[in-house]
């Protein structure tokens, strides 16, 4: 989740659910874990990073951070070592990812909101209902991007946690050529990390309920994330990521 694992992992197997089992996938995984940890926190020590909302990062009881799969490197070094959990995906990227994190101080389940992960969705939600802090990319891990998925949603609803939006951009940028367009700060860069307010998630929601909050977070995660990029430099934001509800966009057509 650091980086962007695509662009250095082989070419998936026919079952990615089946990655995490195997040997020669786990010995890989861990060489390649060990250099992205290093040469990620290399980097990050010449950025310069201004966090906006501060405060969010400390949450009192259970939380749910969320931000965009291609953007997950600066926050998962900064909520390093607290104890956090990470929801991992059992892909052949997960087992990197899984190395990545854990080194990073922490928790890993393995599991999506998807197929196959149901057990380690439900895995984390139990520890954020304990009170444990949850991180996690809603539109992951093979998107769309930018689309939040219901699993996150569900999570905050039988967990009763807030969900914490999250936004980042850099003023200079590698993006990668991979589906969620990973972004890579270059040396020297400042970043802009903005925590957004807390959105609460009311339990016993029916499927339209859920599509409605699922909504409201993919719009303030953009919201954040297009703040980011205008004080980064970069203030063309994509129209297709919406951050206004439909409805009032098509009233305002």
């Amino acid at each position: 989740m650091p980086t962007p694992p695509d662009a250095f992992a082989p070419p998936q197997p026919a079952d990615p659910l089946a990655a995490a089992a195997n040997p020669r996938v786990a010995r890989q995984a861990r060489w390649l874990g060990t250099a992205v940890y290093f040469i990620a926190r290399a980097l990050h020590a010449t950025l310069r990073i201004d966090i906006g909302n501060r405060e969010a990062m400390q949450p009192p009881a259970g939380a749910i951070f969320v931000t965009w799969h291609g953007r997950t490197l600066i926050p998962a070094i900064e909520l390093r070592n607290r104890g956090w959990c990470a929801l991992i995906s059992l892909s052949r990227d997960g087992e990197i990812q899984n190395n990545i994190f854990q080194r990073l101080g922490f928790q890993t389940a393995r599991g999506s909101t998807g197929r196959g992960g149901i057990r380690g969705a439900l895995q984390m939600a139990r520890k954020v209902k304990e009170g444990g802090v949850l991180v996690m990319t809603p539109d992951g891990p093979r998107g769309p991007t930018h689309k939040v998925q219901l699993g996150v949603i569900l999570m905050a609803e039988k967990s009763g946690a807030p969900i914490v939006p999250v936004g980042v951009s850099a003023s200079r940028r590698w993006l990668m050529k991979s589906w969620d367009s990973y972004m890579l700060p270059k040396p020297f860069a400042r970043v802009h990390y903005l925590n957004g307010e807390p959105i609460a998630v009311p339990p016993n929601l029916d499927d339209a309920g859920r599509r409605h909050y699922a909504e409201l977070v993919e719009i303030a995660i953009n919201r954040l994330e297009r703040e980011a990029e205008a004080l980064a430099g970069h203030p063309d934001y994509p129209p297709h990521w919406p951050t206004e509800p439909a409805n009032l966009t098509e009233q305002l057509s």
